[in-house]
């Protein structure tokens, strides 16, 4: 699985001018399950997702995680993180997973992420989304998580 992981003091998204998701400091986690992926990758990552330490502590060192600080997950799904360019300029996207299983997946990171946090706002998957941020430092962090 891929993800972009972006420390944010606030996101949300909106599909056709609604808010289906928001949230104030925490994570916007882009997601892409990726050909091969399965529910260990999905887990792994969202072990890794709420331990990950780019909050800052008293000293201003970046030593505390989303579940320390309290904050939200805001997860949404995006297939054109398994984009490869290495062949011209227009992307392929034949490393992401087949849409069913995308959506089987991102579901199940969804059902784990609420299960294990209190905060959790969604995209709606396969939809045409705007997703607003304030990006915090900024902390942009790409993750992969191999089967």
């Amino acid at each position: 699985m891929l993800a972009l992981v972006q420390r944010v003091a606030q996101a949300q998204v909106k599909v056709e001018g609604e808010t289906v998701g928001d949230i104030r400091q925490g994570l916007l986690v882009l997601v892409c399950a990726e050909r091969g992926d399965a529910e260990a990758q999905a887990d792994k990552l969202l072990g890794k997702l709420l331990k990950l330490r780019i909050f800052a502590d008293e000293a201003g060192k970046m030593n505390r995680s989303v579940q320390d600080v309290g904050g939200g997950l805001l997860i949404v799904s995006q297939f054109t993180l398994a984009a490869d360019t290495s062949g011209g300029n227009r992307p392929s996207f034949t490393q992401a997973a087949a849409p069913e299983e995308g959506r089987r997946l991102y579901d199940y990171l969804v059902h784990q992420a609420q299960a294990m946090h209190p905060v959790v706002a969604t995209g709606q998957f396969a939809a045409d989304m705007q997703v607003h941020l304030v990006n915090d430092g900024p902390v942009t962090i790409p993750m992969r998580v191999r089967p």
